[in-house]
């Protein structure tokens, strides 16, 4: 990418199978600009639908193996849809203290009833989902356990088949945000629950055709009721443009080269690998890491973005994440691998962040921080 004038290699980027920039993605996306021009023009139920959008959601659907699928205009959006559809007030939606925004968010708009657990504890969710499943029986209200897949700052993947056994006993629908692992896991690409072997514990899984993908949107899997149900009663669905041509036929482009090319998604975590295994090398933990998404904690917020200014100025795009996006003081640079990086480009990269990074957190002596959370 260009960077203030200059070229710098990309290590902050969704676009982990690189097929934003993929010849037949491009074109599909300029084809469907061609015949069905550059917007929906209306929402889905009045003038918005189109054959395009049908036939990605039904390529989607039979990829993963869900009977229906529907697509939105954003992650962010799909999930708070799902979320504020699925639950009424007063449902129970069982949360890993970790999990995206648009979660959260759901689940306020929805009024539920949240009930968090520490992140990945199956112990912990194990003694809370008993509680909450009496609660609601009680009542006759619903639980939702609700789940990323790929946790999007740590790079680890939800103990999946634990917890969704545990949901099973108490009858808890399993809502799983597979944002990150959606096409860069699993042996077809189908996610975290394909690695693991959960994709049967998944009632509703989330995916966004904005990342691995390389287009823009999001969709919702699940069964045909469910997708019935959005369409009539999602009001992030109802109330909003439809995705534009270009965009949907670009994901639709970018799904057949998922299917067709799996060597991509091994490129991928085996350039992952490498970048771990070289800043272990320096002494650098990126645990709990198991993913393209490798995090380097520093500490504090202004080490964090002295370290990124520093790999800027080396060529390197790798942007600092600070709090709040992330609890206090583990502020650190979120590194994403793609799978067209080079083994020399993985490698200088660790060894710049080995270099740099003691440079970054080093303090004159009587020197007070500026982040403003140690003021």
């Amino acid at each position: 990418m260009i960077v203030e004038g200059r070229p710098v290699i990309h290590f902050a980027s969704s676009n982990y199978l690189d097929l934003a920039h993929h010849p037949d993605v491009v074109e599909a996306a300029a084809a469907a600009g061609r015949s069905h021009g550059c917007a929906a023009a209306g929402s889905r139920l009045i003038c918005g639908n189109s054959d395009l959008h049908e036939d990605l959601e039904g390529a989607l659907a039979e990829f993963l193996g869900a009977e229906a699928s529907l697509a939105f205009s954003t992650g962010y959006m799909a999930i708070v849809g799902v979320l504020a559809t699925l639950v009424r007030p007063g449902d129970i939606v069982v949360s890993d203290s970790l999990n995206h925004a648009s979660i959260i968010d759901g689940c306020r708009l929805a009024r539920a009833d949240v009930r968090v657990f520490p992140h990945g504890s199956v112990d912990a969710l194990a003694e809370l989902l008993p509680v909450a499943a009496a609660d609601a029986a009680r009542q006759g209200l619903r639980v939702v356990l609700a789940l990323d897949g790929v946790y999007s700052m740590d790079g680890d993947v939800a103990p999946l088949p634990a917890m969704a056994r545990l949901a099973r006993n108490y009858e808890a629908i399993v809502l799983l945000d597979d944002a990150h692992g959606f096409a860069t896991l699993g042996h077809s690409g189908r996610g975290a629950a394909e690695l693991l072997g959960a994709e049967d514990g998944v009632d509703v899984h989330i995916g966004t055709l904005g990342k691995a993908l390389g287009s823009f949107g999001a969709f919702v899997a699940g069964s045909s009721r469910l997708r019935d149900l959005l369409v009539n009663a999602a009001r992030t669905f109802l109330f909003t443009c439809a995705l534009s041509p270009p965009q949907v036929a670009a994901a639709r482009a970018a799904l057949r080269i998922v299917q067709a090319e799996p060597l991509r998604r091994t490129r991928l975590q085996g350039n992952a690998a490498r970048l771990r295994a070289r800043l272990a090398a320096h002494g650098i933990a990126t645990a709990p890491s198991a993913t393209h998404i490798v995090p380097v904690i520093v500490g504090d917020n202004e080490s964090t973005m002295q370290l990124s200014e520093r790999l800027l100025d080396r060529g390197y795009f790798a942007q600092g994440i600070r709090h709040p996006s992330v609890p206090h003081a583990t502020a650190r640079l979120r590194l994403t691998l793609m799978a067209t990086h080079s083994a020399e480009e993985i490698d200088a990269l660790a060894e710049a962040v080995a270099e740099e990074l003691p440079r970054a957190i080093e303090r004159r002596p009587g020197e007070r921080s500026a982040d403003p959370e140690r003021r």
